[in-house]
């Protein structure tokens, strides 16, 4: 008979080869509290953007740092911080390249212990991934790496 179908080895985990089109349920944890966040405490009335990012990866630091320079163009968006790393690394990521982006009240910084991004929304070849979703939880617009900040801005206005 036929071995095929059975001699791959397992797939420990399933991963999101492309970016999920409806935002799935989730749960992350506040970076300074530890408190839950899940899809259910997403807005509904405006955009949401999560920022899947690395703290050593220096086109995070350039984005964090041009989008603290365009704070006031952000107002109308909320934007999500999530990474996978130690949250001390993450804590000094703020502290160095965005300090006052990380105390507006409509971002927040989340870690993703379970890694439930890469399973769930997307595994992104490219830091930082962007991801717009509407109010509708609707994916709206997603890119990786670079771009320009006023690009940037407008696709998270989309």
């Amino acid at each position: 008979h036929d071995h095929s179908a059975h001699e791959q080895a397992p797939i420990a985990m399933e991963a999101q080869k492309e970016a999920a089109k409806s935002l799935p349920d989730f749960t992350f944890y506040q970076l300074r509290s530890g408190i839950k966040v899940s899809k259910s405490d997403v807005a509904k009335d405006k955009n949401t953007v999560f920022v899947l990012f690395d703290p050593g990866c220096n086109h995070c630091q350039q984005e964090a740092s041009a989008l603290e320079k365009n704070i006031d163009r952000l107002k109308d968006v909320n934007i999500y911080y999530v990474s996978m790393n130690d949250p001390a690394l993450i804590l000094g990521f703020f502290d160095s390249f965005a300090p006052k982006l990380s105390k507006l009240s409509n971002v927040e910084i989340l870690v993703d212990k379970n890694q439930e991004f890469i399973q769930k929304i997307h595994v992104p070849n490219q830091f930082p991934a962007n991801y717009v979703y509407g109010p509708d939880g609707q994916l709206k617009s997603h890119w990786e790496g670079d771009k320009n900040i006023n690009e940037a801005i407008a696709e998270f206005h989309k």
